[in-house]
């Protein structure tokens, strides 16, 4: 199973920004999903193996980005522009076997190799 370490959580005010790493290793599709206090948990970006296609959920566009960078087995997340809505646990993700960005917005969370989460809070 593949081991996957999200960094880069914390306390930003709103219209700030952060960014997200995860470290991880192989060469499939990723992604994140976050999910809030009291909220089921949610897609928020993928990204394909080789990082030309991405794609996000609608709250997200235009404000964060996706990427990834094989050759150090590292995936990003930008995120600008965030608001408290945005406050939540994100959760690095990475498909077993799919390639694209399609296999983890469908996959079973079963699917999915899953991080630990790590921690985003927008204060107001």
């Amino acid at each position: 199973q593949v081991q996957l370490a999200e960094s880069g959580g914390g306390l930003v005010q709103a219209g700030g920004s952060l960014r997200l790493a995860c470290a991880s290793a192989g060469l499939t599709a990723m992604g994140w999903f976050r999910q809030a206090p009291g909220k089921e948990r949610e897609f928020v970006a993928a990204i394909n193996w080789s990082g030309h296609s991405t794609y996000y959920t609608d709250s997200v566009k235009g404000r964060f980005t996706i990427s990834r960078d094989n050759a150090k087995n590292t995936m990003y997340l930008q995120m600008n522009s965030l608001r408290p809505e945005d406050t939540a646990v994100y959760y690095c993700v990475a498909h077993r076997t799919g390639q694209s960005t399609g296999d983890i917005v469908q996959a079973p969370p079963a699917n999915l190799n899953w991080g630990r989460g790590t921690q985003v809070t927008v204060s107001s």
